[in-house]
């Protein structure tokens, strides 16, 4: 596609959504929901200069879910013909009836008043107007560049990768919303050290606004020097010592927290946190956000999959849990209110983050007499039922306030609901890489078995 906006939502997608509702109702549904996204994908992934992934395809889907009797049924289909998709209806309307029901079925009520999808900043007409030579040059540069280093002994290749969307979603309640999204990562993973001390990271940037994206300079800096500082790790002894999360760790954690206090983990009674709505989880540093209506934010969207209006969230204020995340269906269920998180049939955070400190991280590093730099981690290990955490990680090991090694060949090991009430230092450091992300922080304790 050459430069230029792309063009807004076809009409006829819009309309064949309301048709297909219309069809559906007339068809025997008592409630019917569709989704209609058209999309836009480039993806390559470039290695030792040489292309070994390249995707470049727009594609169209449409969704529904069908309620009858409190019943429900869903179908999606890529084939958008109206008579494909008319058979669907009808199968679908058939098939809720053979369906279990369920007295929490059912879709959300008309909001009264919705968010302008303008406001949010979501799309950038520069993405579209990007040419496949422009996108596999950055990847080719970055990788260029980080392999310029003489430290760095191979590449895992670097990537970029962007999306344009545009979605419609028509409900039986009256509800009709679009908007159009664009999203662009370019990233790097390199390899350092000789056969029997080899190292590796990575470091990328992600986007709304190809103007934001980081340049391949600044990507390939970042993954070289995270990459170089895990040269020669040593081996420390199990000890209780404090730990520091880097900004990428705290997003694995806050990540854990989601699942945690998502409505469905609730239910579900698979999460410590059911039924702590008004109490303390965390000590007075922690104030955790979801925040959907964040311009330009990575995972802000004017209204979710149930066709709600996205809002802030306030999760945890100073440690106190103000609100379960929940999607209509988990808000019934809870009998709470929808915080406007569906995604599909599920749960989804918008963004989601630990509030930042005023402390910068060099200082909190400084503080510490002695303890562990979690820089990255490996396997699963994060059991929400009981809080639980035991993870592999790779770290820099600190001796009176100054990083003094790094270490590796260690596992953490603490509990959620500890580590929140452990807290001693928040930093200024919060960047939206990711949906789900926070600052630097420091934990009074955790266990960190080594040798």
């Amino acid at each position: 596609m050459k430069g230029g906006r792309r063009p807004a939502l076809p009409a006829d997608l819009r309309a064949l959504a309301e048709s297909l509702v219309g069809d559906a109702r007339k068809l025997g549904a008592d409630e019917v929901e569709v989704s209609v996204v058209d999309g836009r994908e480039f993806d390559v992934d470039v290695r030792r200069g040489k292309i070994e992934h390249l995707v470049e395809a727009g594609s169209r889907v449409c969704g529904f879910k069908i309620i009858k009797d409190k019943r429900t049924a869903y179908a999606s289909s890529s084939d958008l013909a109206p008579g494909t998709l008319r058979r669907l209806v009808r199968s679908a309307v058939k098939r809720a009836a053979l369906a279990s029901p369920d007295e929490f079925a059912g879709l959300a009520p008309l909001a009264k008043k919705g968010v302008d999808a303008a406001e949010l900043d979501l799309f950038d007409p520069a993405i579209a107007g990007l040419d496949s030579k422009t996108k596999i040059g950055l990847a080719r540069e970055t990788e260029r560049i980080a392999l310029g280093d003489n430290r760095i002994t191979n590449s895992y290749g670097a990537n970029f990768g962007t999306n344009e969307l545009h979605s419609v979603l028509a409900n039986s309640n009256g509800f009709v919303g679009e908007y159009a999204q664009t999203y662009c990562e370019l990233s790097v993973g390199l390899q350092a050290g000789d056969t029997d001390n080899k190292v590796e990271d990575s470091w990328f940037s992600s986007k709304r606004h190809f103007r934001d994206l980081a340049a391949p300079e600044e990507i390939a800096r970042k993954a070289v020097e995270r990459t170089v500082r895990q040269l020669r790790p040593r081996k420390i002894r199990t000890q209780n010592v404090p730990v520091i999360f880097e900004p990428t760790q705290t997003s694995w954690l806050m990540g854990f927290l989601f699942g945690c206090i998502s409505g469905t983990a609730v239910y579900q009674k698979a999460t410590f946190l059911a039924g702590r709505l008004g109490q303390k989880i965390g000590n007075g540093l922690v104030t955790v956000v979801d925040d959907g209506l964040m311009p330009g934010g990575l995972g802000t969207r004017p209204f979710d999959s149930d066709g709600l209006p996205s809002r802030r969230t306030k999760v945890v204020d100073q440690g106190i849990l103000k609100n379960y995340l929940c999607n209509t269906y988990a808000a019934r269920k809870l009998k709470l209110r929808s915080t406007g998180n569906a995604d599909g049939s599920g749960v989804s955070p918008n963004n989601f983050y630990l509030e930042p400190g005023p402390v910068a991280p060099r200082e909190i590093i400084a503080g510490t007499k002695k303890g562990l730099i979690i820089i990255r981690t490996l396997g699963h290990g994060l059991n929400s039922v009981s809080g639980d955490i035991s993870r592999g990680a790779f770290g820099l090991w600190v001796e009176n306030g100054e990083i003094a090694y790094p270490v590796s060949e260690i596992t953490i090991s603490g509990n959620l609901g500890r580590i929140l009430n452990d807290i001693e230092a928040v930093g200024n450091d919060l960047d939206f890489f990711s949906p789900v992300t926070g600052p630097t922080i420091k934990v009074a304790e955790m266990t960190v078995a080594g040798s």
